[in-house]
């Protein structure tokens, strides 16, 4: 089966029709140039597609995907086509093979559009006053009929006319080789990109805009001109990002080699956006909330997001543009790759530790969910009925740590010749991940034949590290097994390569230098590849404390039987600083899960009372910033904590990790008041990873102090009153949120008075609300949709209001009146935006974890969307019946 059967809107008595790799073939036909002329209306616009049209094989007939638009004329060859010339369906237009001449032919067609209804956000829509694309992954076909799939790669050269003389930014791809007026008075501009490239990152943007312009000289010399276009009034809040842009190129030069290869590189804000942002060739389109930053309305954590999705963008120019995929189930060999390289690159600006595990938080909450629910797939999946649905976090973050896996068991240095290699070889092609994996292989000459099952197999694998000491050989054996367990993708699981990261240390915390391999070294990477291998490691004079897994070198679940002696020695001496961390997580986790078992506060409290003392090490340890302070002192999430359990009740669980925080702030109550007044300053806010480094630890203390004493909500009105900046003005509010109260009330409407024509913040305004753990959240939640500020076609404002509900408020969204309204909103945003809606219903994906009774009110639900099959879309009918199983 070839990707053009799928059909989106047929009737849905059955499942649709499955798509799978194993069924790949080129299109019978390519596309080698296109122009296009695109006369922009509201709700006429009027495109004219002219085509050079080549055949890859024999003869057929000529399949072009489209859909949402009216066709107007179709011309072979100059030659208008009869209505008998060709058939046109729900999803493409087929041109009967009788009329197609043998050799090349010019292809012309004329559709309209209607940008202005388009609440999909997909192909061409209004976002505000500018008109905007999004063509990844089928928006395309929603412009014009056309070889809609990445394998065909075509020179694009696009003519735009604006509506009306009020439009004077029109913007393509590639180098504008000429502007000016039609007769009409209409400006228009010419856009020439000589790259060959795939429809999918066709980018169209016009509007009345404001343009931050600088420039960047390449490592050749090359003069580029660098521009951000956003609406008016935001010129100022662009600086943060343009200045990630030029360090993310200067960054690709210096790490990969890699050159820019256009004289001028654009990126537009819009407030319209499914996704984070979109890395169309030379002209990126960006989500506003990844590229508008000042410092009294973006946090620490939205500079940080716009520097890592500016770079990610930024670095898909080679590995997703340059080198593309040739099939859509190779999606994670671009977004694995390039989100590998923009964690490198955040981890350069800012601090490698703390990257590391925000990333492997990142990676547990939601990819790790994943693969242990009904949506698990692999990285490469092998079939799917909506593409959308696959840009998941096994796709960009598990497809990241494969990446990663790689770089450690390469080496930097034979890494960085299998990406020379793979740029060398396949430039200007789209390709698989075998074409990848081979040139890593043949740059390093080891051989990953085995490691390609990572792409293959769904589901995270769990390895247990069990030691035994030889004091007669003076001779440590650490016995590694690794087991996945089976789910609908693959009923047996096959071993896979996994690099294990391991030191040892004394029992007093030192360092060991120990023989493994012929190697003498502190750490060694072991390579796991059976079911289970013994690991001897030599010269170790007494019995030792294993530290593996070391810097979180796989994305797997590491089992351990660790003493007491053994957990508190690694989150003291752990000379891995992450693994000093995740010591301390997996102490504390263990402490809660007890709790919430047996009830029994004083049988566990002693424990406690050993991690407050770590804490208070941490706290003091001045070689540690305030970031990995922060992270040190938190507690695992209760989504977290759900993942290691069956049949829980997610407010029992809450309620066991709530009294463990509060007897850790009323414990170290002092602490945390000294150390929330060592991080105030009088110096002006900057936007530096140091700076927000301790802000963070400021914030994190408060809300320790807030949950010690209710007393201190005075200190939390101080702080956002005080606040010179957004990250403590949400600190403030976030500390106060899930008690609520007087001051609580004032401060959010202060908030929302100060912010209100700020679309942006007043998204934070709403996800406050929806994340908060007092008692009427639901209720709250179902007011604010009447809020004059809520509208369902805009996906930042519903993500923030009701994703934010679903996905991060799990106690109070696993009951069974939560479940019925939120089945409601996926069938409300599914009628505008399928995309929207398919992603909140991912949110019911762990109900396999919780108790009976709630399992079955969940499942109900769910089956009351399926009811009528008819009414959804693909991409909700997919991830719901995946979650039903």
């Amino acid at each position: 089966m070839s990707e053009n059967a799928l059909r989106h809107n047929e009737p849905l008595e059955n499942m649709p029709a499955m798509i799978h790799l194993k069924d790949y073939k080129k299109h019978a036909f390519y596309i080698d140039t296109i122009n296009l002329d695109v006369h922009l209306d509201m709700h006429k616009t009027i495109v004219t597609a002219v085509s050079t049209v080549g055949r890859n094989r024999g003869y057929e007939d000529l399949y072009l995907d489209g859909h949402s638009m009216d066709l107007i004329s179709v011309y072979v060859n100059d030659v208008p086509l009869l209505i008998s010339d060709y058939i046109i369906c729900d999803k493409g237009l087929t041109i009967k093979k009788d009329i197609l001449p043998d050799t090349d032919f010019k292809l012309k067609i004329i559709t309209q559009i209607n940008p202005a209804d388009n609440t999909t956000l997909e192909g061409l829509y209004r976002s505000g006053t500018m008109y905007c694309t999004q063509c990844e992954s089928q928006g395309f076909r929603k412009i014009t009929y056309y070889i809609d799939r990445p394998d065909n790669m075509a020179v694009f050269t696009v003519r735009v006319v604006g509506e009306n003389d009020k439009m004077p930014i029109l913007l393509s791809n590639g180098t504008k080789t000429t502007s000016g007026v039609t007769k009409d008075g209409k400006p228009y501009a010419v856009w020439h990109d000589p790259h060959k490239k795939p429809s999918y990152l066709f980018a169209l943007v016009a509007g009345d805009l404001e343009c931050y312009r600088d420039n960047f000289v390449t490592m050749s010399g090359r003069d580029v001109v660098l521009e951000i276009y956003t609406e008016y009034g935001n010129l100022d809040k662009c600086v943060y990002a343009m200045d990630s842009l030029k360090r993310s190129m200067k960054w690709d030069e210096e790490k990969y080699g890699r050159e820019y290869d256009l004289d001028i590189f654009m990126i537009v804000a819009v407030g319209d956006f499914n996704f984070g942002a979109m890395e169309n060739k030379g002209l990126n389109i960006f989500n506003s909330k990844y590229i508008l930053a000042q410092s009294d309305t973006a946090t620490d954590t939205d500079y940080e997001h716009i520097e890592g999705v500016v770079a990610h963008e930024y670095f898909h120019n080679w590995t997703g543009n340059r080198i593309t995929c040739r099939d859509w189930f190779q999606l994670c060999l671009k977004e694995g790759l390039t989100v590998f390289r923009d964690q490198s690159f955040s981890g350069d600006m800012r601090n490698k530790i703390t990257k590391r595990i925000d990333d492997v938080i990142a990676l547990r909450s939601a990819q790790f969910s994943e693969d242990s629910g009904g949506l698990a797939h692999p990285v490469r999946p092998e079939h799917y009925i909506e593409i959308n649905n696959f840009y998941t976090a096994t796709v960009y973050e598990k497809g990241a740590e494969l990446c990663r896996m790689l770089y450690i068991m390469l080496g930097a240095d034979d890494f960085r010749k299998g990406t020379d290699l793979y740029f060398e070889r396949y430039d200007g092609m789209a390709v698989t991940v075998e074409d990848f994996i081979s040139a890593m292989a043949d740059a390093s000459y080891r051989d990953l034949s085995q490691f390609l099952l990572w792409y293959k197999q769904s589901g995270t694998p769990h390895i247990t590290a069990d030691g035994f000491y030889n004091e007669s050989k003076k001779q440590y054996l650490l016995t590694v097994s690794q087991k996945t367990n089976p789910d609908a993708n693959q009923s047996q699981k096959l071993p896979l390569h996994i690099p294990v990261v391991t030191a040892l240390l004394s029992p007093s915390g030192q360092p060991i230098n120990s023989l493994h391999n012929g190697k003498t070294a502190h750490e060694h990477i072991l390579e796991l590849k059976y079911d289970k291998t013994v690991f001897v490691f030599d010269n170790v004079n007494e019995p030792p404390v294993p530290s593996v897994l070391r810097g979180f070198s796989a994305p797997v679940i590491l089992h351990q039987n660790l003493s007491q002696d053994d957990m508190v020695t690694l989150m003291t001496h752990d000379t891995d600083l992450f693994n000093r961390y995740e010591t301390a997580q997996k102490f504390i986790q263990n402490i809660i899960l007890s709790l919430y078992n047996n009830n029994d506060f004083a049988s566990e409290q002693s424990k406690i009372d050993v991690f407050i003392r770590s804490v208070q090490n941490c706290l003091n340890n001045d070689s540690y910033d305030g970031l990995f302070k922060s992270y040190y002192i938190s507690l695992p999430s209760v989504g977290y904590l759900m993942q290691q359990m069956n049949q829980v009740v997610p407010e029992k669980l809450y309620q066991a990790r709530l009294n463990v925080r509060e007897y850790i702030a009323k414990s170290l109550e002092a602490d945390f008041l000294t150390v929330y007044h060592n991080s105030l300053t009088d110096t002006p806010f900057d936007a530096s990873p140091i700076s927000a480094a301790r802000r963070s630890l400021g914030n994190s203390a408060l809300s320790y102090l807030l949950c010690a004493n209710n007393a201190h909500h005075a200190l939390a009105e101080k702080h956002y009153k005080n606040a010179d900046n957004m990250t403590d003005m949400m600190g403030a509010l976030s500390a106060l949120s899930d008690k609520g109260g007087d001051i609580y009330q004032s401060l959010m409407q202060d908030f929302y008075t100060r912010f209100e024509s700020d679309a942006l913040v007043i998204d934070k305004w709403f996800a406050l609300q929806a994340r908060s753990q007092n008692a009427d959240c639901l209720n709250d939640v179902k007011k604010l949709l009447t809020h004059k500020d809520f509208t369902y076609k805009n996906p930042n404002r519903v993500r923030s209001l009701i994703g934010v509900f679903a996905h991060g408020n799990l106690v109070h969204f696993h009951n069974s009146d939560s479940y019925a309204f939120i089945a409601q909103q996926i069938l409300i945003l599914d009628k505008l935006n399928p995309k929207t809606a398919s992603r909140l219903a991912t949110s019911f994906d762990q109900i396999h974890t919780l108790d009976t009774a709630l399992v079955q009110n969940a499942r109900d639900v769910l089956n009351g969307i399926l009811s009528d099959k008819s009414t959804i879309s693909n991409d909700v009918l997919e991830i719901i019946t995946k979650i039903l199983g």
